[in-house]
């Protein structure tokens, strides 16, 4: 008797020292199940780390039905945080619902004139991303409006609410004194920000490639024909996929407050060159017409005048600025201290660009997974 009951005492031990390795390895972002943040705010995560689970956290992403924000949003909402989604058109905001379990994405609608609408959306947060920018104005929204104030707007709120951690997505180039609109609101956006919130952590992105972007998908489209700069513009391109699993991380780390990040991939491309990798893998050969600067200026001034979205005079600006990035700055965080390796452009260019084959080339596409695993499977057979 005494040595069965020892040994369901041992059994009943290590189930319970099982069940403490598999929730201290609740996700890759939280080290513990028990979180305190800067407010002193005390959050339990349960469950194992699945869709089921809950961080106990509430993060609010603004922006989040564009092409870096969908993904930040699946990422938080994947693991269980409670994710609030501000949103102005709830049809194009709807298909966020499915990223995570059922109450985990919560749609708040919000108007950026608005300060209730977004102090509803920010007050029970305890993590806010700012994903919302724009290069190019609208018929309601200038850049200044969008990239300076509204990120101005968003800073002040999450300060008077005493939310412990602002993340705000700004651009590569940002710089106040740049010839390009664009770039110049972003860096005077970064410093509105600061103002409003010092501990905010910065996020300057490079051009991102991923399954809607507009590197690989504009410059795999036929139809693009027309380019300026001679396509010479120079870039490091990272995926979206990277950027955002850093803005995850950097929202659970308190350490990053404060920090400004540069994150961008690993090989320099010129837009030339980035449409010469693309021609393989599409099997099409493309017509490049050059447009000088002083008349592509013109005729983007005069396309102004249309409805709906075209080319702007600041996106001919922007294709005459290189990406730069200051590699001996020690003030600058990189992926490298997030632990993160970018991946690789040309490693991804036949999953965003396949779509733009022609029915004539669909043999010519490199084995699928499934059949290479098939032919590791029979490859004794073969060789004998």
């Amino acid at each position: 008797m005494f040595k069965q009951s020892t040994f369901l005492q041992l059994k009943t031990l290590s189930s319970l020292n099982n069940l403490n390795t598999s929730r201290s390895l609740y996700t890759s972002v939280l080290k513990s199940d028990i979180n305190i943040t800067k407010n002193g705010k005390t959050n339990i995560s349960v469950g194992q780390g699945g869709r089921s689970s809950r961080t106990g956290y509430t993060a609010t992403v603004f922006g989040a039905s564009g092409f870096l924000g969908r993904y930040v949003t699946s990422k938080l909402a994947r693991h269980g945080t409670i994710t609030i989604v501000p949103f102005r058109d709830q049809m194009k905001s709807r298909f966020l619902k499915v990223t995570g379990d059922l109450g985990v994405v919560n749609l708040v609608e919000f108007d950026l004139r608005n300060i209730k609408s977004i102090e509803d959306s920010i007050k029970h947060s305890d993590i806010v991303f700012n994903c919302i920018g724009a290069d190019y104005h609208t018929k309601n929204f200038s850049m200044a409006d969008i990239n300076i104030e509204a990120a101005r707007r968003i800073a002040k709120i999450t300060k008077d609410y005493e939310v412990p951690r602002l993340v705000h997505v700004s651009s590569y180039n940002a710089d106040p004194d740049s010839s390009s609109v664009f770039y110049a609101t972003k860096g005077i956006g970064e410093a509105a920000v600061r103002e409003e919130y010092p501990n905010a952590t910065i996020v300057r992105p490079s051009p991102m490639f991923g399954r809607e972007d507009k590197i690989l998908r504009h410059w795999g489209n036929k139809a693009t024909i027309f380019n300026f700069n001679s396509n010479k513009t120079k870039i490091y391109p990272t995926h979206v996929l990277d950027v955002a699993k850093a803005l995850e991380l950097i929202g659970f780390d308190d350490s990053t407050e404060g920090q400004l990040y540069e994150l961008y991939g690993n090989t320099e491309y010129s837009l030339d060159e980035i449409r010469k990798i693309i021609e393989p893998f599409t099997k099409q050969k493309y017509i490049n017409i050059d447009i000088p600067k002083p008349i592509a200026l013109l005729m983007t001034n005069y396309l102004q005048y249309i409805y709906w979205k075209t080319t702007n005079p600041d996106q001919v600006e922007r294709a005459y600025i290189d990406q730069i990035i200051d590699f001996r700055d020690p003030n600058i965080k990189t992926y490298n201290d997030l632990g993160i390796v970018p991946d690789t452009l040309t490693d991804h260019v036949l999953k965003y660009t396949k779509q733009f084959r022609t029915y004539l080339h669909s043999h010519d596409l490199p084995p699928s997974e499934k059949e290479l695993k098939n032919l590791r499977k029979y490859a004794h057979v073969i060789e004998n």
